[in-house]
């Protein structure tokens, strides 16, 4: 009887991770809307619940998290290894643009290093044979200018479905070769091998990009500064481009932190108070984007050794605009990120305060959502990664009888489609009924909450049925409501609503 519930549980993970890939790349012929629970714009009708969003159940304190390290000595990670780049799915696999320096430079140089994993947790750091260090070329460096100058960031888009071969994956980069933090361009056939633009440097203005998708057929770069004049501080800045050559000027203001009249402005200096570090890595759900963005601290010392910065999360439905779900939460918590102790068991001097820095690149693996970062400013500390249940980065809760929500107006285009759950807390005594809605709220024969069988139990994707109909069939819009019902409705924990529609 074990051994059948391992199999069940191993058939039920190999599934639920073939079915992330397909969603996820486009093989299955289908169009996926996710409301998530802290997205009040696709559930925006509540009654009787509370949000509350998850913190990453990565390790604090330890090294236990790092996925990757500085390398032996003489290679050209040998000296520290920091984020600054991307994650991007690459033909099953999860391909990693990271930057490390060596013990063979005498000044401070960061170059752009490759890595590839199939799990997100254990990279492989391929030998390239691209680009010499020292008198050594087997290593895992990418063709930049033969690393000849030192990089302060990329940010990879990778597009499959680019007529251009040579261009099918593309890097805005920073670093000296382009004083005042300009960015430059480049493009690759197979992500290693990079070419400049003839163009470069692309920015007209001062820009330190962190995050970057393409969204509705258009490029979009954000991160701090970027020629923005209504904050004086860090803020979430977007430019735009259609050709990836010729960017916007202006830019979009999507988020700031820092005090707004009436409230009253104490700053001391440019690196006091709350700000906006970096923009903000991005996540493209189709229907929603998500963002982690550096949650800056700063001291009224103005001193940035006392900087402290989290990671704050954020929603937006046009890639432009952010707002957070619950204000200042912290996403992935930057206390104790630094390692307590030095290899003889004595407490390490706390030099600086705790501080760590998104990057641009998040993956759904099995039954894991995966997003990765470093620690501000401490080389030695590598490339770590966050990790949460697969899609529940918060939830909703009943906190009251007859709690239920109700979605925004769903097109199903006339296509058979079905509802699945992310949930949990479901048992003998708490149940979760859905009904179809048309627009005006009406339920839809058929579809209505007494006739709603499924999901049964617990899980990340678990399907809604009524009776032995699993799909919608209808060709108007139509509304989702999900209740919260049973003894104890306050046991259920909602995270998610998948919408499937056939093309």
């Amino acid at each position: 009887m074990i051994s059948q519930l391992r199999q069940s549980s191993l058939f039920s993970k190999a599934r639920l991770f073939l079915l992330s890939i397909l969603l996820s790349w486009g093989s299955v012929q289908a169009e996926e809307k996710v409301l998530f629970s802290f997205d009040d714009h696709w559930l925006p009708f509540q009654y009787g619940v509370r949000l509350s969003l998850v913190s990453s159940q990565s390790s604090s304190g330890t090294a236990s998290n790092q996925v990757i390290a500085m390398g032996p000595p003489g290679a050209p990670d040998s000296r520290g290894v920091i984020y600054y780049g991307s994650v991007c799915e690459v033909n099953g696999e999860l391909w990693m643009w990271y930057l490390g320096m060596g013990d063979q430079d005498e000044e401070r140089r960061y170059r752009i290093h490759f890595a590839k994993s199939k799990d997100g947790r254990k990279w492989e750091k391929p030998a390239l044979g691209l680009v010499k260090y020292g008198a050594n070329s087997d290593n895992n460096l990418v063709d930049l200018d033969q690393g000849g100058f030192s990089v302060a960031g990329c940010i990879v888009y990778h597009e499959p479905e680019e007529t251009d071969a040579n261009r099918r994956f593309k890097m805005v980069f920073t670093g000296s070769k382009y004083p005042g933090l300009l960015f430059g361009v480049a493009y690759s056939p197979d992500g290693v091998r990079w070419t400049e633009s003839p163009q470069n440097p692309r920015g007209a203005n001062k820009m330190e990009p962190q995050g970057g998708i393409k969204y509705k057929g258009a490029y979009l770069l954000n991160g701090q500064f970027g020629g923005s004049p209504s904050s004086p501080v860090r803020s979430l800045v977007t430019q735009m481009s259609y050709d990836f050559e010729h960017w916007t000027e202006a830019s979009v203001q999507g988020f700031r932190r820092d005090p707004i009249a009436p409230r009253p402005i104490n700053r001391t200096g440019a690196r006091d108070g709350e700000q906006v570090h970096l923009g903000a890595g991005l996540w493209d759900r189709g229907n929603v984007v998500l963002g982690f963005y550096g949650q800056w601290h700063g001291h009224p010392n103005n001193d940035r050794r006392w900087v402290s910065i989290d990671t704050g999360f954020l929603v937006s439905h046009d890639a432009l605009h952010f707002y957070e779900p619950i204000p200042d939460f912290r996403i992935i918590e930057a206390k104790e990120t630094p390692d307590w102790w030095l290899p003889d068991g004595t407490t390490r001097p706390l030099d600086r305060a705790p501080a760590i820095m998104q990057g641009q690149g998040f993956a759904n693996v099995g039954e894991e959502t995966l997003f990765w970062y470093s620690i501000w400013v401490v080389p030695h500390a590598g490339v770590r990664v966050a990790r949460w249940e697969r899609d529940r980065l918060g939830y909703l809760q009943s906190s009251k009888q007859n709690a239920h929500v109700v979605s925004a107006l769903l097109s199903t285009n006339g296509n058979p489609t079905t509802v699945s759950l992310n949930v949990s807390g479901l048992g003998e005594y708490s149940s979760v009924k859905v009904t179809v809605l048309d627009e005006q709220f009406r339920p839809l024969p058929g579809y209505e909450a007494a006739q709603c069988t499924g999901p049964a139990k617990s899980g990340l994707r678990e399907s809604v049925t009524w009776g032995d109909k699993k799909n919608i069939i209808t060709d108007k819009p139509i509304r989702l409501r999900i209740d919260f019902t049973g003894v104890r409705p306050e046991d259920i924990r909602l995270y998610a609503a998948y919408v499937t529609s056939e093309k």
